[in-house]
């Protein structure tokens, strides 16, 4: 039995990790360096950092805060926001990533996700899908989940994986921030679609919805972070409940 992945998340803003409900709302939550830290030796089995208003205000990922959290892993490190361009993407993995996200430049410049797994590998290429309901199923966002795109996500997902993707990190904005439960529905439905892992995003409130988006969404791994901000539940309790509910985990 393939084990599951449990991925916090750190989003970061200003130099800072900060939470919010449905990408807004955001409330500081402390320093990006000290929580990878915390959550390496707590038992994460990878770290995702987004510098989510990269794309937004149109700059470059943080590269020198990238390095410096890089420096406290000996984990996998997934880095993401602002990437437009496969310099980004050396840039990043220079610094200290393991892989990069790629989002907004994905949607823009398709070629770019092909661009970088044929340079870098398919295993450093994770395209982030912010996904919103609506009454057809679910459309793509970008630039901080407040630009529609007009692409289904279902569809957009097949695409990726098509043009070179390794793995997709699946974000429901519905679901963002509000502990909960995931949208096992949309993660499912990609996860069904497609062959590469997907990691599912949005909506943890609790042992018992990794539990669900693990075996009924179908998620290869979930990624949270309100949660572990929080203290409510250390990553040694989630995956403790987990093993308990059958699913294997790496302890």
């Amino acid at each position: 039995m393939l084990t599951k992945r449990i991925i916090p998340c750190l989003d970061v803003a200003g130099g800072r990790v900060v939470k919010g409900r449905k990408f807004r709302y955001l409330k500081d939550r402390g320093d990006p360096v000290e929580l990878a830290r915390r959550y390496a030796q707590g038992g994460a089995d990878e770290l995702v950092f987004l510098d989510i208003a990269a794309s937004t205000e149109g700059r470059e990922t943080m590269v020198e805060l990238v390095a410096r959290v890089a420096r406290e892993l000996f984990i996998p490190f997934t880095v993401g926001g602002g990437i437009r361009s496969k310099d980004d993407v050396k840039r990043l993995l220079r610094a200290g990533a393991d892989k990069v996200a790629i989002q907004t430049a994905a949607v823009n410049r398709p070629a770019l996700v092909t661009e970088a797994a044929e340079v870098f590998g398919a295993q450093c290429v994770v395209v982030s899908i912010d996904a919103q309901r609506h009454s057809r199923g679910w459309e793509i966002f970008t630039h901080g989940a407040v630009r529609r795109t007009g692409l289904d996500a279902l569809r957009w997902a097949v695409e990726v994986e098509q043009l070179g993707a390794g793995e997709l990190l699946v974000t429901s904005i519905d679901a963002d921030g509000g502990r909960g439960g995931y949208d096992l529905e949309l993660t499912r439905s990609i996860a069904d679609r497609v062959g590469i892992p997907v990691i599912a995003s949005g909506g943890a409130g609790g042992p018992e919805d990794l539990l669900a988006v693990l075996t009924e969404g179908h998620a290869d791994a979930a990624l949270a972070a309100s949660i572990f901000h929080s203290g409510d539940w250390t990553i040694s309790e989630v995956k403790t409940a987990l093993r308990s509910g059958g699913v294997a985990v790496r302890l």
